[in-house]
């Protein structure tokens, strides 16, 4: 029998890893952890960027996913668990899902934050399943460094990297389900 391609077989490995270790790391929080986490979270992205500030108390909604883990070996998954607000208020809980394909490796920690800035787009997300194409575009905060959030569709989208290193490119989607409280 011949033996297997190492270049085949590392891949296929790490792909099989990237997998497990996303689907079973964020399913396993209480809600009363993810609410502490959000609110830490919210805290995280607020400091030092004064327009995210804002954004938290003049957005019709906003959802924050305060522990999303991604990894990747040219196939990529994240997912994450997160609290869901309509005008500051608590209104339910969120999964994420995110598949992607492309030049990619490693694995991170992030903080994503979706805001809503009308009433139609956070409607479309508590309606049950909702995605955010691959073409949605994230503003990617840094220390000191201020940026204005882009709004598609009523949806804006912030991102605060915690922990790992990743390299590379991509093109997926990421998918949401509501639970209301």
């Amino acid at each position: 029998m011949k033996a297997i391609n190492k270049k085949v077989l590392v891949p296929l490995l790490m792909s099989v890893m990237v997998l497990l270790l996303v689907s079973c790391g964020s399913s396993q929080n209480t809600s009363g952890d993810i609410m502490v986490d959000s609110r830490n979270a919210k805290a995280t992205v607020s400091e030092n960027h004064q327009n995210i500030s804002e954004l938290f108390q003049n957005s019709v909604g906003y959802a924050i996913f305060p522990n999303v883990g991604k990894g990747a070996y040219i196939i990529g998954a994240a997912s994450g668990n997160g609290t869901v607000y309509e005008n500051g208020t608590l209104i339910g809980y969120a999964s994420m899902k995110q598949v992607d394909i492309g030049l990619q490796a490693g694995g991170k920690a992030f903080i994503e934050v979706i805001f809503f800035q009308t009433k139609e787009a956070l409607n479309r997300f508590k309606s049950g399943s909702y995605e955010l194409s691959g073409n949605a575009s994230a503003v990617l905060l840094e220390e000191g460094v201020s940026r204005d959030v882009e709004f598609r569709d009523g949806v804006g989208v912030v991102t605060k990297a915690k922990a790992g290193a990743m390299a590379g490119i991509s093109v997926g989607g990421q998918k949401f389900e509501f639970n209301a409280k």
